[in-house]
């Protein structure tokens, strides 16, 4: 009807694209005997939409017909599907509930606008009619900021700004691109791409995610050290409010007062309704290469990260997996023929006779873009680091293998989902002083709650984004909750997950890197940035919004909404 591409309702990504594990022979004797989940069993499909009961929209018929003013006629919709696509986002509790057809709110219509105008008209209908509205980019959220709070009685308008999705102009002189908010990340690069630039920005979530969403979560992408997090990225936007629009121009730096682009990045929809936004674009690199590495042990890895961070070496991509995920990505290879199975063998025949302990050791990936010096120096530079601390090159072949399968590891959790596994994930950034305790805590954290739940669960890591103080670790975690009930199966999810998450807390860590506050992350806003810190937010959030209007209930806990 309007040309918008959405993920499938009941889990991630495109219809007809699902993970298979039978050209993969390790995969399933790993899982078995770390997770205890027979992948060989029958799994039990997701439901019919028609075995789901949508509620009934609540729209009443005068806010409809001043919606279809605002946006046409076509552009106003009530069917169930759609509806059920906005109710929520694809972090794992969302997957359950949906799959469930545990539906206590839903949005009452999903409104699509095609210009900012457009966008203003609807976000001073909906705050006048005192509604509730949500910005809707890809749907990809996986902190519960897309659902609406179950016992909001005022209408809930889900506002997709899908249509808007152009790339409006490139500054060639600056290296800025003026981008509407509502793009998804494939097209912006096809866009960018046909006039020789990139914007650079590639989080997993890249194929379903949007630049508006990237900045209203305060987004990273796998190659943020060379082009920086969304934050460093944006340097202008446009943000609709009730009855106004803040404008803040692509200036390279300014002293005027406290930052409003800082409020607004990160702001979930609570502070407006992101329309479009001036970004850092940069010319399509003359080479692109990634390496990958192996080290003898996640001691020996993240001792290297952080003397490449403190280098010279300017690289695109720094990423090593601890022990367990390397495991794990190892028994995801298809099996190798030829020369090329009897080489690995050899090399892993080889390490064993040096005394590496192979069930130690830790895959690393990093990248390299530029000129073919540029390129040369720094793979001089990291070579040398990487030896320095025990590793070795494995050569770009996997490298390239990872760069092509990079975005399709999502579909693997609902795969699990299928033959009744919960996995899920949670990422945090600290200090370098500070990681190899987030790390080991985190470990144990997850493991105590396997115990109290009484499963055999699995939970492994990899450092994805490193900065000159820091870096960011992502964790994953799964576990079989030996039951079909929604409601079980997510009261040992949340003994997990809130035992990793206050990991964090207790190891001088943040709640949340890169993936947002939302609701499943709120309760530990006053840990990560003070009490005092709390009030700002407050204070700020209900200043632009006092009627709750704007996505209410996220990023605050519930004690501090007004």
């Amino acid at each position: 009807m309007n040309g918008v591409r959405h993920q499938k309702w009941w889990g991630w990504g495109e219809e007809g694209i699902a993970f298979n594990h039978r050209d993969k022979p390790k995969l399933a004797p790993f899982v078995l005997d770390r997770v205890g989940i027979d992948l060989h069993a029958p799994g039990t499909p997701p439901p019919a939409l028609s075995d789901i009961a949508v509620p009934a929209s609540r729209l009443g018929g005068d806010l409809a017909a001043v919606l279809r003013g605002a946006v046409g006629d076509g552009h106003v919709v009530v069917e169930d599907e759609d509806r059920l696509v906005h109710t929520y986002g694809k972090g794992l509790a969302d997957l359950v509930r949906v799959r469930a057809g545990d539906l206590p709110r839903v949005p009452d219509v999903v409104v699509y606008p095609a210009d900012e105008d457009q966008v203003r008209a609807v976000v001073d209908t909906v705050v006048a009619a005192d509604a509730v509205l949500i910005p809707f980019g890809g749907g990809s959220n996986i902190s519960g900021s897309l659902t609406p709070p179950a016992a909001e009685e005022r209408t809930i308008v889900s506002l997709d700004l899908g249509r808007m999705n152009r790339v409006l102009e490139v500054d060639e002189a600056a290296g800025l691109a003026r981008v509407q908010a509502g793009v998804l990340g494939p097209d912006m690069e096809d866009q960018l791409g046909a006039r020789g630039w990139t914007m650079g920005h590639q989080p997993d979530s890249f194929r379903h995610s949007t630049l508006g969403g990237w900045i209203a979560t305060r987004s990273s992408g796998m190659q943020s050290d060379k082009y920086g997090d969304i934050a460093d990225i944006t340097r202008g936007l446009r943000a609709v409010l009730p009855g106004k629009v803040v404008v803040l121009r692509p200036l390279p730096s300014t002293s005027s007062g406290p930052s409003v682009r800082e409020m607004i990045l990160g702001s979930e929809g609570r502070l407006g309704v992101i329309t479009e936004a001036w970004v850092n674009v940069h010319r399509v690199p003359e080479n692109r290469e990634i390496i990958a590495y192996l080290f003898p042990s996640w001691a020996a890895g993240m001792a290297a990260m952080q003397e490449i961070a403190s280098s010279d070496a300017t690289p695109s991509v720094t990423r090593v997996s601890d022990a367990n995920e390397t495991q794990f990505s190892l028994s995801t290879q298809k099996k190798s023929k030829g020369i090329k199975g009897k080489v690995s063998k050899a090399l892993f025949a080889v390490l064993e006779r040096r005394g590496w302990d192979l069930g130690n050791a830790c895959l690393s990936y990093i990248g390299y873009e530029g000129g073919k010096d540029l390129v040369r120096r720094n793979k001089a530079l990291v070579g040398k680091i990487v030896k320095k601390h025990g590793g070795i090159s494995l050569g770009t072949g996997p490298g390239a293998l990872y760069d092509q399968k990079k975005f399709d590891t999502p579909y693997i959790r609902d795969f699990l989902l299928d033959v009744g596994g919960v996995a899920d994930v949670s990422e945090t950034a600290a200090p370098w002083s500070r990681l190899m305790d987030v790390h080991s805590g985190t470990v144990r954290a997850a493991q105590a709650a396997f115990d109290e739940i009484g499963v055999k669960g699995f939970i492994m890591c990899h450092l994805s984004h490193s900065y000159h103080s820091g870096a960011c670790l992502y964790f994953t975690f799964a576990f079989p909750p030996g039951t079909t009930d929604a409601d079980a199966q997510l009261e040992k999810y949340w003994t997990v997950k809130n035992a990793v998450q206050q990991s964090f807390m207790d190891n001088a860590a943040t709640i949340s890197h890169h993936h947002g506050v939302g609701t499943d992350h709120a309760r530990w806003l006053a840990d990560d940035i003070s009490e005092a810190g709390t009030d700002v937010m407050v204070a700020l959030l209900r200043g632009v919004d006092p009627g709750r209007n704007l996505n209410p209930g996220t990023i605050l806990p519930p004690s501090r909404e007004w």
